[in-house]
């Protein structure tokens, strides 16, 4: 059966699934083998719930015209949504960085949805999986669709760029994340540069901060759409910028104040009034869109538990997120601060001398309570008053059920894998 067939079938149906948990009638399921199962192992149920068509690659779980055998299941998911883009032929916004592509996503879909009937990735599904479903998602009513593109190996960019073939791209930032995957700082900027390599190569247009200087050195013979706080020849120049503790920007002839915590987060907003400004959204619904725009999901919330005003922002971190959530943490005007931090994953190598630098930095800036917790910071311990080290979040408990904390502006960041969220149980 060709991938054209496939999707015939694919559009009689209303959604696509990978997940028989989560199989509504008439869905058309696709089977991926995964690291701990099988999910041809799962055609049977998914027809049973309702599904009209299922594929699977492999032939002993062939049930009958309902069931479409492949070759491999994900690599037809891939170009199933590849050819989908290709039939709807409508503009596709691409972003990737090492930190807020997720924000970032969200600011510019609430932007654009002003004017137009968007659709962008839900969550995170930002992989070689989650972007095909993110392109199935989208329907001939969709006017713009907002690809988020994740990476933690060279290549993948540069993969993800194929099956969607974006119109446009951004580059958030180019950060100390994943440095085992991508084999260091260079190779992050390698990797996530494989959108710029598309973009030019197929003649598309590409959206710049010029106060990033490797953006602005990588894009230097582009098609580009700018933006800058300093430099007034840009399409969007951003008048000024505050953050005690939600930003505060005035650009266009506006003043907008958003519900982002911390100066690191005015480029996402940045970011989603250029390419809102470029697309003819009015500078009044732009403001208005950031303005309503509330995070959530553990990404630089601000929460109240008690006496306790919390900055919660446990959905993940990295070197160069978690220093400039401590800087603005660090300058916010506030009394009896507190930080609780956890161990960054996915550092390799480097791992340990990334700990040992934060450690450094917060020996050198801080004066209030400071909470590490995880093995990598616990390897760096030193000996200060307002210094604790933990090895294990469960080392952590014991000392949150030993205290009552009150009154006090905290900090928690980690990595997902630390789950530091949970902390809030405690307080």
């Amino acid at each position: 059966m060709t991938i054209q067939n496939i999707h015939d079938l694919f559009l009689k149906c209303t959604k696509v699934s990978i997940d028989t948990r989560k199989i509504e009638p008439n869905s058309f399921f696709v089977a991926i083998k995964g690291e701990r199962f099988d999910a041809n192992t799962f055609a049977k149920e998914a027809l049973e719930k309702g599904a009209s068509y299922v594929i699977i690659d492999n032939a002993d779980y062939f049930i009958d015209d309902r069931t479409i055998l492949v070759e491999d299941s994900l690599q037809t998911l891939q170009e199933l949504a590849k050819f989908h883009r290709h039939f709807l032929q409508l503009p596709i916004i691409a972003l990737t960085g090492s930190n807020g592509k997720t924000t970032t996503k969200e600011l510019i879909n609430v932007v654009l949805s002003k004017t137009f009937n968007t659709k962008a990735t839900i969550g995170n599904l930002n992989n070689h999986i989650g972007v095909p479903l993110t392109l199935l998602s989208f329907t001939k009513e969709t006017q713009i669709g907002i690809v988020e593109m994740g990476a933690n190996h060279q290549k993948e960019i540069e993969f993800l760029c194929e099956i969607a073939q974006p119109d446009f791209g951004y580059i958030t930032n180019f950060g100390k994340a994943h440095l085992e995957g991508f084999g260091g700082v260079e190779g992050v900027v390698k990797g996530k540069s494989e959108m710029y390599t598309y973009l030019k190569a197929n003649n598309k247009s590409v959206f710049v901060n010029l106060d990033d200087e490797i953006q602005n050195q990588k894009t230097e013979h582009f098609h580009r759409i700018t933006f800058s706080q300093k430099d007034k020849n840009v399409n969007v120049f951003i008048d000024d910028v505050t953050a005690n503790p939600f930003v505060k920007i005035k650009t266009l002839g506006v003043e907008i104040n958003s519900h982002l915590i911390g100066l690191y987060n005015a480029n996402n907003i940045n970011a989603a009034i250029t390419i809102g400004h470029n697309l003819e959204v009015p500078i009044d619904d732009i403001k208005a869109a950031i303005e309503g725009y509330v995070p959530e999901n553990n990404r630089s919330q601000l929460l109240t538990k008690g006496s306790n005003e919390i900055i919660l922002d446990a959905y993940n971190a990295n070197p160069s997120s978690m220093m400039v959530a401590l800087e603005n943490f660090i300058q916010l005007d506030k009394e009896n601060k507190c930080i609780i931090i956890g161990d960054m994953y996915e550092l390799g190598q480097e791992s340990l001398a990334e700990h040992k630098a934060i450690v450094n930095f917060l020996n050198q800036n801080s004066t209030f309570e400071c909470h590490f917790v995880g093995k990598d910071f616990f390897a760096n311990s030193i000996q200060k008053d307002n210094f604790h080290f933990y090895n294990t979040f469960e080392d952590f408990t014991k000392y949150l059920s030993s205290v009552k904390i009150e009154n006090k502006t905290l900090l928690i960041k980690g990595s997902r894998g630390m789950a530091l969220e949970r902390t809030l149980e405690y307080l």
